[in-house]
């Protein structure tokens, strides 16, 4: 049905790897960030770490996450022309 439907809506419809790590956000920006503030940082308790999760993510403003998601169409691009490869 969905095919059919993208059909009538003139649409090319490119291949693409089901899961890409490129075009992941949480993985190819938030991780990555988190993970270089998380390095080599220990916790003695969950509540420690969940009070540096919630600051981590309260010391982010708009832009560390608008910056990344609009950057999405270049990426879609760079996979594209990659043939679904992985390029980073």
């Amino acid at each position: 049905m969905i095919q059919n439907y993208l059909e009538t809506l003139n649409w090319e419809v490119l291949p693409h790897p089901a899961y890409s790590l490129d075009l992941a956000l949480s993985d190819y920006h938030l991780f990555s960030s988190m993970g270089h503030a998380f390095a080599e940082r220990h916790f003695d308790s969950y509540e420690d770490f969940r009070k540096w999760l919630d600051e981590w993510f309260a010391s982010k403003d708009e832009e560390f996450f608008w910056r990344d998601i609009h950057k999405l169409p270049e990426r879609w691009e760079e996979c594209i022309v990659s043939e679904g490869k992985y390029f980073e």
